[in-house]
């Protein structure tokens, strides 16, 4: 069973988040959404509180995820990158050749991180400056190795189908789909 950690922050875009977990979660993964607050709640850029199942300080490390996926959002994504925790994660998991998602304003994360460089990346427009040596595309999903990018909330579905394919396979991935009438690509 695959381990997808999602790390949610004030000021997220929460469609973006649980459209892509809900894909993963239909699909066997075991998902954990992991607040970067204080405590367990976020409080959404549309003012949807959410409670996620675990917060940064419960939590010694995320070595076991398989995915460790940065919904976007603002000002979520600010809050992200302002998370030391999260980013010691992250490089974690980089290093380690593990993947990575990140969707909407969130792939800026990983620009600023050095993590894009001389990788296809996507984001939403106006993030572009911030993918530091990344090739940029208006792809809506797109992996370059370990790293997978979407560009906004109309692709959330999208992203969370990718992560099946490149978990699971694109029999399983293809089957998600199915299940939940998506037959928009």
């Amino acid at each position: 069973m695959a381990k997808v950690y999602a790390f949610l922050a004030d000021g997220l875009e929460e469609v973006e988040c649980l459209a892509a977990c809900d894909v993963l979660k239909r699909a066997g993964a075991k998902v954990e959404m992991v607040s970067v607050n204080d405590g367990r709640e976020v409080v959404s850029s549309h003012r949807v509180r959410i409670i996620c199942d675990s917060s940064m300080g419960e939590k010694e490390d995320f070595e076991d995820g398989d995915v460790l996926f940065l919904p976007g959002g603002m000002p979520g994504t600010a809050n992200l990158m302002n998370c030391t925790e999260l980013k010691k994660a992250l490089k974690s998991q980089y290093e380690k050749g593990k993947r990575i998602a990140a969707i909407c304003a969130a792939p800026s994360v990983l620009g600023m991180m050095g993590f894009l460089e001389g990788r296809k990346a996507t984001c939403y427009p106006g993030f572009e400056d911030k993918l530091k040596g990344a090739v940029y595309t208006k792809t809506g999903v797109v992996t370059d190795g370990n790293i997978t990018t979407a560009r906004g909330l109309g692709y959330a579905l999208d992203l969370g189908l990718e992560l099946v394919r490149l978990l699971y396979s694109e029999e399983r991935a293809a089957e998600v789909k199915a299940s939940i009438q998506y037959d928009q690509i």
